[in-house]
């Protein structure tokens, strides 16, 4: 490989990078560096920059992994992303990033990034599992191991360790007002954030500078975000050579589709995102709702159920004659019924949206990413429709078995062969289900053992009748005849 052809500041061509200068700013420090944030708020804040400029460049930080920011600094902390459709072959860079940064080493890095004074925002995607959320108090798990760690030592596992770091070194070095802004899919997920934050300031001690810090001089503005970002792959890297003629070796597959809302709420300025598509709105949770629960809930079904009939690929199990019916059902009888849909977005024109990025056979999407963490993702998905509809006299059968599927995919009781996609999925909760699964001596008791001492779901729905015996019904069907034959019953 010639040292030339590999992309970075000096071979990328201009017409593809939407900055050709290197930011000279780092105005937003983002945590949690992965695809989804390459793809997602790096586009709308390089557009920005791009039509308004201002002092917007991103400095990152993975908590864990190095990898990625290792490839980063080799590249210039450029890379492309490619639009994967029918309809298009794009391939655009950034370059909006300035400085990456990842792990212990490069700890008090970030911690002085985000209290140097340029910095206005800190922005997060750190998935559901990063927030550590009690789901029986709904507050901050102080029972986690890291959350423990991150009270007594200054060596931060979690974004609040990390966090209550830095701003108490800003409160203290000059007290400039800063942004938090979580682009997770978590409903009201700024606010929340805020709360669980102030949570574990409060149980630091001498936390009252920092608390009264946080109270007076810092935003939480609530998003939703939304973008099929899949990992990338081998096929990427020869289509990104293909259509860019450089080597980049970490390029990011993405849908067309994108978008982006959320609250005006920054108390230290931001980027014009709204020029680069960006939905400002004061009404947040109802575009959260209508995502978390159509794409996100629906997703999740499609996941399941698609692990289960063998299913590789998002694409292939949305075509499943079985899995296409259980999901028209979730959709349109069960979901639906629960979402107030934004002002100007029509039900039935966004459903049809959701079909199509289904459908997406060239990006191809993989079951198994789709379906990891679901711990951490069903609750908020599952929990308000499911209860909605069981007080309006009905039984929302397929979001009860989108959790027996999960759970025959994560924990498959008594050897049950869940097949090797459902094995490929990670979830915190994987060891301690599965320990559930071996002491229960029956398909029922494991759902029993799963609702009273898993913790997953809170226990107003955890101790729900009717739901508690839909996931029970489900899971002993799936056990002893399969997938195909409950969906075909239920359908």
């Amino acid at each position: 490989m010639e040292e030339d052809a590999r992309l970075s500041r000096r071979t990328a061509a201009t017409k593809d990078l939407l900055l050709k200068e290197v930011p000279k700013v780092s105005g937003i420090v983002h945590i949690g560096l992965g695809n989804f944030h390459r793809a997602h708020l790096a586009v709308y804040t390089a557009l920005a920059m791009q039509e308004r400029g201002g002092n917007w460049g991103i400095c990152t930080y993975s908590i864990r992994s190095e990898g990625l920011t290792n490839s980063m600094n080799d590249q210039d902390n450029l890379y492309s992303i490619l639009e994967i459709g029918p309809d298009t072959e794009s391939a655009i860079i950034p370059g909006i990033h300035t400085k990456s940064y990842a792990g212990p080493k490069d700890l008090q890095s970030i911690i002085d990034q985000i209290a140097n004074p340029d910095t206005k925002i800190v922005s997060l995607t750190i998935t559901e599992a990063g927030y550590f959320i009690s789901q029986s108090s709904q507050g901050l798990d102080i029972n986690h191991l890291d959350i423990q760690s991150d009270l007594i030592s200054e060596k931060s596992k979690t974004i609040y360790g990390i966090l209550a770091q830095a701003l108490k070194k800003r409160a203290k070095d000059h007290g400039e007002p800063i942004s938090i802004l979580s682009c997770d899919n978590i409903s009201s997920n700024g606010t929340k954030f805020r709360r669980l934050l102030l949570e574990f300031i409060e149980l630091m001690p001498d936390s009252g500078l920092l608390s009264q810090y946080l109270k007076e001089s810092t935003a939480f503005p609530n998003s939703m975000v939304d973008r099929i970002v899949p990992g990338t792959e081998p096929r990427h890297l020869a289509m990104a050579n293909s259509r860019l003629g450089l080597i980049d070796s970490i390029p990011v597959p993405a849908e067309k589709f994108t978008m982006w809302a959320l609250e005006d709420n920054f108390i230290a300025g931001r980027p014009a995102w709204e020029v680069a598509g960006a939905i400002f709105t004061n009404d947040v949770s109802s575009f959260e709702i209508m995502k978390l629960r159509l794409l996100n809930g629906s997703h999740s079904l499609i996941a399941y159920l698609g692990a289960l009939r063998g299913h590789q690929t998002i694409p292939e199990a949305r075509f499943d004659t079985l899995i296409g019916k259980a999901l028209n059902q979730a959709l349109f009888a069960e979901y639906l019924p629960s979402v107030k849909m934004p002002i100007g977005i029509i039900a039935e024109v966004y459903i049809d949206q959701l079909f199509q990025r289904w459908s997406n056979t060239f990006l191809e999407d993989k079951v198994y990413r789709v379906g990891t963490d679901g711990s951490s993702k069903l609750p908020q998905r599952i929990t308000e429709p499911a209860l909605l509809a069981i007080r309006s006299g009905s039984k929302p059968k397929m979001l009860a078995l989108t959790v027996s599927s999960w759970l025959m995919c994560i924990a498959p009781f008594n050897a049950f062969d869940s097949g090797p996609v459902a094995k490929q999925m990670r979830d915190p909760f994987k060891e301690k289900l599965q320990e559930l699964s071996t002491l229960s001596n029956s398909p029922s008791e494991f759902i029993d053992r799963f609702f009273k001492d898993s913790g997953v779901f809170s226990i107003e729905i955890a101790s729900n009748p009717v739901f508690t015996s839909l996931v029970r019904d489900y899971f002993e069907a799936i056990y002893s005849e399969g997938i195909a034959k409950v969906i075909e019953r239920e359908i």
